[in-house]
């Protein structure tokens, strides 16, 4: 039995599911286009525009090759379908308050989708694994590279349907 792998957000994976459609299906070509024509000008040592293409046509390669891996490894969790609301888990989005009373809202998503200007923060990383399992009112210390912090959790929500 294969191993549960990381979890990702259905809208985490129809992105990235986006980005190798778009990669494979309008980059790429586009590319294989310019490369067959600047090869077809003669001399291909000093021809920029050959070079440049084949350069650009392995890095797409490789993002495809990594898109693919990390899209057959994900596990799809959808938290809408959350049981239990009262706990932190997989995407939830919580309402935090430190000692001066600041709050913080963020959700917890899959490593793949974070994006911190956005308030989504990686289920892997040190906020998200001091959270989990988190109930409103626990007291959370989070060990960060500019120190320790403390953090309560005031309120958990959860995407609806």
């Amino acid at each position: 039995m294969k191993p549960a792998g990381p979890p990702i957000t259905p809208a985490g994976m129809t992105a990235l599911s986006a980005r190798y459609h778009h990669l494979l299906g309008t980059e790429r070509p586009q590319i294989v286009e310019i490369v067959s024509w600047a090869a077809g000008n003669g001399d291909r040592s000093e021809n920029g525009d050959y070079l440049y293409g084949r350069k650009r046509m392995r890095e797409i390669d490789r993002e495809l090759a990594h898109l693919a891996r990390r899209m057959k490894a994900l596990r799809v969790v959808d938290p809408a379908q959350q049981d239990d609301r009262s706990k932190v888990f997989f995407g939830a989005c919580v309402e935090l308050a430190d000692e001066n009373d600041e709050r913080l809202v963020i959700t917890l998503v899959g490593d793949d989708e974070q994006d911190a200007t956005a308030g989504r923060i990686g289920w892997s990383a040190p906020l998200a694994r001091s959270l989990r399992g988190g109930s409103v009112g626990d007291l959370r210390t989070v060990r960060l590279p500019s120190g320790e912090r403390e953090w309560e959790i005031v309120g958990i929500e959860y995407p609806t349907g």
